[in-house]
């Protein structure tokens, strides 16, 4: 529980993960569609749960290979990285 190191993370998370890093915000629309990562919010919980502070806002309208999408996630990360806001004290109430 006082471990502050950053947990492991592998395949399709390490992947978002990085995405995120390297763009600094993506529409869960690209992470689907263009970067072949099919449960984009599943791995973004994932994240979550291993305590990283992705924040998701909820874009209205975003026009996408030309069409109009309501409602659409985009995610980022926050500061600092990890741990995100009161991962230690959650982890206390599920441990």
């Amino acid at each position: 529980m006082n471990n502050l190191t950053p947990p492991i993370v592998t395949g399709q998370c390490l992947q978002v993960l990085s995405l995120l890093r390297q763009h600094g915000a993506l529409l869960s629309l690209n992470l689907t569609a263009d970067l072949a990562i099919p449960e984009a919010a599943a791995r973004i919980h994932d994240l979550r749960a291993k305590g990283f502070n992705v924040i998701t806002t909820i874009q209205n309208e975003v026009i996408f290979r030309g069409c109009l999408r309501k409602r659409v996630a985009k995610y980022s990360l926050g500061t600092p990285e990890w741990p995100s806001p009161y991962y230690f004290q959650n982890a206390e109430f599920t441990a």
